[in-house]
């Protein structure tokens, strides 16, 4: 399809966490329909590799290595946008981490950081964003929360308590920003369109990512099947693909995966029920163990996970396309 069919095409777009996974294909499905895009990320051998993949489908991109959660980083990102591409047309926060353990292997410090990160960092950089997304005729805001942010599922409450907040303030930043912005009184869809996006599981790859707490890895087995099974996961660029169309058709919402949305509506209809089905996970899951252990990135954990490397087999495969830590790093 041709560039200029697309609503982004020869727009400015900054994605955050997208020297990997989710962000770094969202940020190649944005060039791919014609946008100029602002990578971002704190690791820049992979910005380095996530720049040389979209630089060699023919993307006009940049990246800059930058930390979400210091409070000087929105002034030093839009900065980077405005010198090397102009004004800001399209800001897609993604950036997150997953903390995966018990309550009673879990600290304040570990909802305080999911919090910064999924929260604090986006707001900063949303308000700083503002006067670019009004200005323009095409203002987009992107706000990557999760499943995990209608249903809080169990050992994975930093995560959770952080995506409930960060649903909250997009679909309230939908509302306040629906008639601010250049289109303003056109009519319909005038205004800064925020789409709030709740993914469920998807195969990036992320349960190497993902940091474990209490027993590494018993923890790491529950979590890297359900992130790499075909029925429980998504393909992870048909699921890029799915957001930057719902963002292009300035949609409020999209969940994605049959499974996100079978426990969207049954929270909806059914709360009490959700939670005993909840508590019955709970009871299934790894308790914390004698000594539990802290921040065990999931390529290590998997050294200690009983799990058979067959299960895992779609998700370490998109971990290998998608810039994702290999077992061991």
């Amino acid at each position: 399809m041709s560039r200029t069919l697309h609503r982004f095409a020869d727009r400015t777009a900054l994605v955050t966490g997208s020297s990997r996974g989710l962000g770094l294909l969202i940020a190649q499905e944005l060039a791919r329909r014609g946008c100029r895009v602002m990578l971002c990320a704190r690791d820049p051998r992979e910005l380095g590799f996530a720049e040389s993949r979209l630089r060699a489908e023919g993307a006009e991109v940049a990246s800059v290595v930058c930390d979400i959660t210091d409070e000087s980083a929105p002034r030093a990102l839009l900065d980077a946008v405005h010198d090397r591409f102009g004004p800001l047309d399209v800001l897609v926060n993604n950036a997150g981490i997953i903390q995966v353990g018990p309550l009673d292997a879990l600290r304040e410090e570990d909802f305080r950081e999911a919090m910064e990160t999924m929260l604090f960092a986006p707001l900063r950089l949303t308000l700083a964003a503002l006067p670019d997304l009004r200005a323009s005729t095409a203002g987009t805001l992107v706000n990557i929360s999760s499943v995990g942010g209608r249903i809080a599922a169990p050992h994975l409450l930093p995560y959770a308590t952080a995506k409930f907040a960060s649903a909250g303030l997009s679909q309230g930043l939908r509302a306040e920003l629906a008639g601010a912005g250049a289109g303003a009184g056109a009519g319909e869809g005038a205004g800064v369109s925020v789409t709030t996006v709740l993914p469920g599981l998807m195969r990036t790859g992320s349960h190497t990512a993902a940091r474990f707490h209490g027993r590494p890895g018993a923890e790491y087995s529950w979590f890297a099947a359900a992130a790499s099974l075909p029925l429980l996961s998504m393909d992870a660029e048909r699921a890029a693909r799915a957001i930057v169309r719902a963002a292009e058709r300035r949609r409020p919402e999209l969940v994605l995966t049959p499974a996100a949305k079978v426990g969207v509506r049954l929270q909806g209809l059914a709360p009490a029920t959700t939670t005993r089905l909840l508590g019955l996970a709970a009871r299934i899951l790894p308790g914390p163990g004698q000594d539990p252990r802290r921040n065990v990135r999931g390529s290590r954990a998997a050294v200690d996970s009983p799990l058979p490397a067959a299960v895992t087999v779609l998700g370490d495969r998109a971990g290998r396309r998608y810039g994702e830590p290999g077992p061991g790093r």
